[in-house]
């Protein structure tokens, strides 16, 4: 009983995640043109190569696909007006070493970058936003379908380019009447 009972529950949450990612065409076109939105990863695509398939293999239920799910995490790029932050994890081939640090994700703060948009002929937008205060990132391609559904693609200077899917949404407003501990 208590198996169904988490299986349910499980269900449930599927279901409310994939119900909250989609948003209308009019909120969606208002975030990519206001500069303001979040970017929810959901699946990272590395690059296919043998090195990643034979990693994949062993992970429990691993097909080597090179798709790995990031369900239960907060991986997410944010854009606003003023800045562009990630932390996004990173699964690939660096050409060169990170020295001095255990972090091998895609994790930056920048405050100088470009951002560029593009409107595609059958719906949707490909952002173009190019840091030019991230050491190792040169560039991140965000395509946008109306409904909200994203695909991210992230070029290195040091390291194999990397894809993920998930959905835009509104950031979240922090308080400032939060609660002190």
């Amino acid at each position: 009983m208590k198996t169904l009972k988490n299986a349910f529950l499980l269900a449930i949450m599927f279901v409310a995640v994939q119900v909250s990612a989609q948003t209308d065409k009019e909120t969606t076109a208002r975030l990519v043109e206001a500069k303001t939105l979040v970017f929810n990863a959901t699946t990272a695509l590395p690059m296919a190569n043998m090195d990643i398939s034979k990693v994949m293999q062993r992970f429990p239920g691993g097909q080597g696909s090179g798709a790995i799910q990031l369900s239960g995490s907060q991986y997410q790029l944010t854009i606003s007006k003023d800045s562009v932050e990630a932390y996004l994890p990173y699964y690939g081939r660096a050409y060169s070493a990170n020295i001095g640090s255990n972090d091998s994700g895609i994790k930056f703060k920048s405050k100088d970058f470009t951002y560029k948009t593009d409107k595609k002929k059958k719906g949707g937008w490909t952002i173009t936003i190019k840091p030019k205060d991230a050491k190792d990132v040169q560039s991140l391609t965000l395509s946008v379908g109306e409904k909200g559904y994203a695909i991210l693609n992230v070029i290195s200077n040091t390291r194999q380019p990397i894809a993920f899917n998930g959905f835009i949404s509104e950031p979240v407003v922090k308080s400032n009447n939060a609660p002190t501990k």
